[in-house]
């Protein structure tokens, strides 16, 4: 399978759960999914007008990103941000390795670590926004059942 077409398979997943979160998401979900699609957009444009630099802004884009999301989870106290919080302390984890060690971060197993992180990432994020639709729901049936 051609590399291309997971990246592009893998940013259409990411967006489409970003945009899931950002309609019908609470305000954490929704603040969540501002920070994630900063995060994907910033990676982007650094990785198509500053190629020298991708290593090495990776590791300031995902530090920046995890301490936005620290905030998040320290305001909203939800508990499916502590999933995000860990997938973001593994994908600092993975670029701290490979920029001390200076491994190239172009080998196989740092885009299946990175790829799979960011998409636990994504995953907790539509998760999150379930959780907050639920919760959303049974608030309503709630209201309505006291207004009877």
């Amino acid at each position: 399978m051609s590399t291309i077409f997971i990246f592009a398979l893998q940013i259409g997943l990411a967006l489409a759960g970003v945009l899931f979160a950002a309609l019908r998401g609470g305000p954490a979900e929704r603040l969540s999914a501002t920070v994630v699609v900063a995060n994907i957009i910033l990676g982007l444009a650094v990785r198509e007008f500053f190629p020298g630099f991708e290593s090495m802004f990776r590791f300031i884009n995902d530090g920046l990103a995890a301490v936005a999301l620290l905030a998040v989870t320290v305001l909203y106290a939800a508990p499916w941000m502590g999933g995000v919080m860990l997938f973001y302390a593994a994908q600092f984890s993975l670029h701290s390795y490979y920029l001390v060690t200076g491994r190239p971060d172009t080998d196989y197993l740092h885009a299946l670590v990175n790829n799979i992180d960011f998409g636990g990432v994504i995953c907790c994020l539509i998760a999150g926004t379930v959780a907050a639709l639920l919760r959303r729901g049974r608030r309503l049936r709630a209201m309505r059942a006291a207004a009877t």
